[in-house]
């Protein structure tokens, strides 16, 4: 069975067939907080994919950007009186640890949107000069009615997107804007925000255009997967799409994978909300592959809330794996681990592959005659992120 992911832009399943090396380019954090449960789930599901196109045998080139740079960090740093970079510095080094705690495979670059002004900027001045894009009163507008195709990736209504714009913090009632969908490529900095020079004012940079230009350096024109949290379909990814493929002619993106949200007392885990369950926390209580085995209980696509036993039910299936990773012997392991790469396959079913993963475990635990059995679990396991060759670190 070929590898099937879920298609954003073409609303169904369908094969992701990628040659022998694979671009992927998956929207990472803007640090002015710690990381949580959102974005560890987010991150894994990028990972589990990682590690099923390693084990087939390809070579997977995953950039996550940092959005050191944007309308929620410098607000953020203002509120704290520290410097902007400082703040990204220190959240970044936190987010970096609780990653690798979970044993999410790390980028093969992570670019900074302010290492990339240069690129930036160039990028805004092609589209000024091919008439995509429009100045007015000191900022750079992206002018939506150049590109025919704006909205076919999140395939929502006029109405919507102006919706979407507005919550998501744009700004539609602009009068500057030609079209409320229109969306920010450059602007004039604030008396205390960072500020750089470009042909069309000193100022900094819109969100979307940050990514596009930190993608198509480290990976090319286009994209094999392009991932991200839902909420991030509109605007953000949609206008990505807009102003890259207006810029060079090609197609931006080959597949959307996108994860749903995790909610928590009741809503949409979110910094806004403040209803925000941190890695950090979790890992004070609990050994990392708990908290991962907790997140794979459920579909990335499926959306969930976190409920404070979910980490219970995580340790306990560790408990049982470590269990089994050192039992002398079990049964025939080999419909279990194929059960665990065909849900890896039938859009990264975590939850199935999960179960089987389990029921091999207790087998290997009711005895059996082949001493193969517990090696094969200690090898799906590693191709899941969990690792079955250490004790217990920490939690019940």
């Amino acid at each position: 069975m070929a590898l099937h992911v879920y298609d954003t832009a073409h609303r169904e399943i369908v094969p992701f067939a990628p040659g022998p090396q694979v671009r992927m380019y998956v929207c990472g954090i803007t640090p002015y907080d710690s990381t949580h449960l959102g974005h560890a789930a987010t991150y894994l599901t990028y990972d589990l994919l990682i590690r099923r196109l390693e084990e087939l045998g390809h070579e997977v080139s995953m950039v996550r950007n940092v959005t050191d740079v944007d309308d929620s960090i410098l607000p953020k740093a203002r509120e704290l009186g520290v410097p902007y970079l400082e703040l990204a510095a220190a959240e970044l080094a936190r987010f970096h640890a609780d990653m690798e705690a979970l044993e999410m495979r790390p980028p093969v670059a992570e670019p900074r949107a302010t290492e990339t002004i240069d690129e930036i900027v160039l990028i805004v001045e092609r589209l000024l000069d091919s008439g995509h894009a429009y100045m007015t009163a000191g900022t750079v507008y992206f002018d939506v009615s150049t590109f025919p195709r704006f909205g076919e990736l999140s395939h929502y209504t006029r109405e919507q997107m102006v919706r979407l714009a507005r919550a998501r913090g744009g700004n539609p009632e602009d009068p500057h804007r030609r079209d409320p969908l229109d969306f920010v490529l450059w602007q004039p900095s604030l008396p205390d925000e960072p500020a750089w020079r470009a042909p069309f004012g000193v100022g900094r940079p819109g969100w979307h255009v940050e990514c596009s230009a930190m993608a198509i350096q480290e990976l090319g024109p286009t994209i094999d997967l392009h991932g991200g949290g839902t909420d991030l379909i509109f605007p953000h990814h949609e206008c990505e799409v807009a102003q890259s493929e207006a810029l060079t002619g090609k197609p931006f993106v080959r597949h959307w994978l996108h994860s749903a949200m995790v909610a928590y007392e009741g809503e949409k885990m979110s910094k806004s909300l403040g209803n925000l369950v941190f890695v950090s926390d979790l890992l004070e209580i609990a050994d990392p592959r708990a908290i991962r085995l907790a997140l794979m209980h459920h579909h990335y696509r499926s959306g969930f809330e976190w409920n404070n036993t979910d980490i219970q039910d995580g340790s306990a299936l560790l408990h049982r794996l470590l269990a089994a990773a050192v039992a002398p012997d079990g049964p025939d392991p080999g419909p279990f681990a194929d059960r665990v790469r065909a849900a890896l396959d039938a859009d990264l079913d975590a939850p199935r592959a999960l179960e089987a993963l389990g029921e091999l475990a207790d087998a290997i635990l009711s005895g059996g005659t082949d001493c193969n059995a517990p090696v094969v679990l200690r090898e799906l396991g590693t191709l899941l992120g969990i690792a079955l060759d250490r004790p217990i670190a920490v939690g019940p």
